[in-house]
């Protein structure tokens, strides 16, 4: 089992612009061509979806996701030129230090780590 799981998150002040929930529905929505298609293939609910994709094109220079209201010729959503590359640098980051695992620091750090926590002594009047 691994125990030590390192993630990136990327802030724009004290939102979070970019981590891996956020590019797990980057992924989708260029799979599934909308918002609410990436909603659905992820179990979230379509307004979380928005308001994360929201916050994503507020956070950086240009938006990484555009919409096109539906109509009769269809709607939708798709990743900007921009949105690609943010996804493409992320995802390479994300697999650089999933590479790190051999490094020294990791070592020490799953070394020193309890497979489980000690049980907690709040509360006891010794």
């Amino acid at each position: 089992m691994q125990r030590l799981k390192l993630k990136i998150q990327l802030y724009c002040g004290n939102e979070i612009a970019m981590g891996p929930g956020k590019a797990d529905l980057l992924d989708a929505i260029d799979r599934e061509g909308s918002i609410s298609g990436a909603a659905r293939a992820m179990d979230m609910s379509y307004r979380r979806a928005w308001l994360l994709v929201d916050a994503m094109n507020r956070c950086w220079r240009e938006p990484l996701v555009e919409t096109s209201p539906g109509s009769a010729k269809g709607g939708g959503a798709r990743l900007t030129a921009l949105g690609i590359a943010v996804l493409h640098h992320y995802r390479a980051l994300q697999k650089r230090l999933q590479g790190s695992s051999d490094c020294a620091a990791y070592l020490a750090l799953a070394e020193a780590l309890l497979a489980e926590p000690k049980a907690s002594r709040k509360g006891d009047r010794t």
